[in-house]
């Protein structure tokens, strides 16, 4: 992100609470895709079955991707987050796509960043901006997969170090303008993650790039599936000179609440949300509204917690639509005294 730019999102941060696009899957499903869809143009040979592979479709379907990015900038949304939830080789490895990591990862970025570009170019008084996402993968380095091997693991710290880096280097290639470790059940994965992006950051002469961390606390035990606490959670993190800190999905708002005003009263960085539509029904689908939803995040917004607000599992760009009109009621958390770097570009760029 170019000097300018990065001032202005932080005068922007400064100003009013900023919005992040909802569900990337959800919307995917309404749009009835089939196995070649996911094969188009590129893994027509590919042995296994590729159906639910969402990452993919940025390369065989990218027309559907950035659609879905429009609908959301359409509605007011700031950010796009890049469709690479998945985007890492240890994920891949389970559709054995090892070898496409890095275009996934690009063509999500270039998908996004056109998107984002088309809607600055419309409304230059609200930029858009990319969010390249790092996902949690599917292996935790924390705990052990076996009940009787306590020791065991199917992943390293290096291993993840390795698949972050290259998930970085091209979400960067790609255009992204901020980085986000997201969806996060295992510290350890997520401060693997932020050593990647911290080391590409040097490799490239980035020292600017904002990186955004957002947890995920798994149940009623207010804990990460590793077993910490939101305020355990930042106290881990706290040192990769974050933009903010946050949490999304496994929660609805009401149950989610709790833990962002623990963070609230702890980071010295900015806060970021964004909850699930409420719980899934027993079919796996979510019922909450956009206008119910917006309700619960009332107090996020009212109460003063949250810089950055968006949706996660079940929401449509109705429900960012909603929570849009919501965060134009409130400001903004109050950025912290020690957010030194904040404090001063918000200052030159105004």
């Amino acid at each position: 992100m170019a000097a300018s730019s990065l001032k202005q999102l932080y005068s922007t941060l400064s100003k009013r609470i900023m919005v992040l696009d909802g569900a990337m899957g959800t919307s995917i499903q309404t749009y009835k895709l089939e196995e070649e869809d996911f094969r188009k143009g590129h893994f027509e040979d590919h042995p296994s079955p590729l159906k639910g592979n969402n990452d993919l479709l940025s390369i065989t379907r990218p027309e559907v991707i950035e659609e879905i990015h429009d609908s959301y900038f359409e509605i007011g949304a700031d950010f796009a987050s890049t469709n690479a939830f998945s985007g890492t080789t240890i994920a891949q490895a389970d559709y054995s796509l090892e070898d496409a990591v890095y275009e996934i990862n690009f063509q999500s970025a270039q998908c996004a960043r056109r998107s984002a570009d088309r809607w600055t170019a419309k409304t230059p008084d609200q930029p858009r901006y990319v969010v390249g996402c790092l996902g949690p993968t599917n292996r935790t380095a924390s705990i052990s997969p076996d009940v009787n091997d306590p020791g065991a693991r199917w992943v390293t710290f290096d291993e993840l170090v390795e698949a972050y880096s290259q998930a970085t280097h091209a979400l960067i290639d790609g255009g992204s303008d901020l980085i986000m470790i997201e969806t996060v059940f295992d510290t350890l994965n997520a401060k693997a993650a932020l050593f990647a992006v911290i080391k590409v950051k040097e490799e490239r002469d980035l020292p600017d790039l904002p990186v955004m961390v957002s947890g995920t606390i798994t149940d009623a035990s207010g804990r990460t599936l590793s077993g910490q606490t939101a305020e355990a959670f930042w106290v881990s993190l706290m040192h990769g000179d974050l933009l903010s800190i946050g949490l999304n999905c496994a929660l609805g708002a009401n149950d989610m609440l709790p833990h962002v005003k623990m963070l609230d009263k702890h980071a010295t960085c900015l806060i970021s949300a964004h909850p699930n539509a409420g719980l899934p029904n027993e079919f796996g689908e979510y019922d909450q509204t956009p206008e119910e939803m917006a309700e619960q995040v009332r107090p996020f917004l009212s109460e003063g917690h949250v810089n950055i607000i968006g949706g996660c599992c079940g929401t449509t760009p109705a429900h960012i639509k909603a929570l849009r009109e919501l965060a134009d009621e409130y400001a903004p958390r109050s950025f912290p005294q020690d957010a030194e770097k904040l404090a001063q570009s918000v200052q030159e760029a105004n």
